[in-house]
Order: C-alpha cells, then structure tokens, then sequence
C-alpha cells in the first residue's frame, strides 16, 4: 500500500495535536517531521523536543528528516525522541555508510535524502545499509515550492537500482506533491509521499489528506 505521509512543516504548531489528529482521519500513514538547522539549508524549524511531542500525539510512524550539518551528532537524541525512520543527507555525511549503520543500530529504520542535483548513483554502495531512499523534488529548505519534474526519472533511476542490486527499500519523495505530482510520482515508482501545504495548508486538511490518500491508493 502506498504510504502518505504528510509533514507538520506546514502545520499550524498552535494546533498540532488537532491537526495530526485530521491527518490521521484524513488517512495519513506516517508523519512526517522535517529537521532544519539554518546551516545545510537556510531556514530553522525545531528540534527533538517537538518529535517527541508528535510520538506522544500519534500511533502511526514518525518519519524524521534531518536536513542539518553533522547530523551524527544528534543520531542518538532524534531516535530516543521517537523516530521510526530516520534520514540524512547524502551530501551531509562524510562516512555514510557508518551513519547508516549507527542509526539501525540505535532501533532506527535508516533512510538518504538526495538533493535534486545529486545523482541516485551515489547510494550504490551503502545500498544494503538503506531502508528508505527519500528523493527531494525541490532544493529543501522551505515549504510550498513548485516540484521538479526530473524528480520523476531519479524515481525511476532508483527503482532501476533497487531492482539490479536487488535491495530492498522504500522511495519516497518530497517536494512540490499535489494531485496532480503525487500521480506521476507514483506511476514512477515511488511508494511514500510527503505533502505539506497541500495538505495543512487546506481549508480542510482531513479531506485534502483524504483525496491524496484515494490518488496514491
């Protein structure tokens, strides 16, 4: 089954605990928390304090994203914090395969992000240490960005990959996912979906969720 998971990047923090909890009606599969430092993107959201409140708020997957500099340092404290699944960036690790071998090693499902300019080639080696592989379909940094349509031969490189190697791990994609880029997403091959402010941004986020969920379904 496809996954949705929709990130609280755009929810309305006054609320998160309602609005997790329309997400959740709405279908949601995961939630996803997106990490920023300022430093490996320009922008700042929250910490493991704020995951932590999510895992007390939610019964469904915490999907971690970290997109910070040196992310080993804080492994350990995003885990205990409650996420399932934990990402980092390619282009932010300097021993990748170590990285991903610590995070399955503190009770983590260990995930790649690759940026839009970063070939799906460059996971070829940790290929046995992924189980999630998130492809960015914008540059990360913000919500509401338009979606880059070369994502979508990425997704297909990456399916391409998981299949030659026969490695066994999840696609998703983040970035720009409406209903009409989640369709072709998913006819590309990916399996789990990060939406936004197509979600959280509506004025009912548990229909919005609702009608993605239906599409990928």
């Amino acid at each position: 089954m496809p996954i949705l998971a929709p990130s609280i990047l755009s929810a309305d923090f006054s609320e998160l605990r309602n609005q997790i909890k329309l997400v959740e009606s709405g279908g949601a599969d995961w939630i996803h928390c997106d990490i920023m430092d300022g430093h490996f993107v320009p922008n700042i959201t929250f910490g493991p304090l704020i995951v932590k409140k999510v895992k007390e708020i939610t019964s469904l997957p915490v999907d971690t994203h970290l997109m910070i500099s040196n992310p080993d340092l804080y492994l350990e404290a995003f885990i205990k914090a409650g996420s399932d699944y934990l990402t980092v960036h390619q282009e932010a690790v300097i021993h990748l395969d170590r990285t991903l071998s610590h995070i399955r090693e503190l009770g983590a499902k260990a995930g790649v992000s690759l940026n839009p300019s970063t070939p799906v080639s460059s996971i070829a080696d940790v290929i046995d240490k992924i189980d999630l592989l998130l492809i960015m379909s914008v540059n990360p940094g913000f919500g509401g960005q338009s979606f880059i349509k070369n994502s979508l031969k990425k997704i297909k490189q990456a399916v391409e990959l998981r299949s030659a190697l026969n490695a066994d791990f999840i696609i998703e994609v983040d970035g720009g996912m409406n209903k009409l880029t989640i369709k072709e997403a998913l006819d590309s091959g990916c399996q789990a979906f990060v939406a936004g402010s197509s979600v959280f941004g509506a004025k009912d986020i548990a229909a919005s969720a609702a009608e993605l969920k239906n599409i990928i379904r």
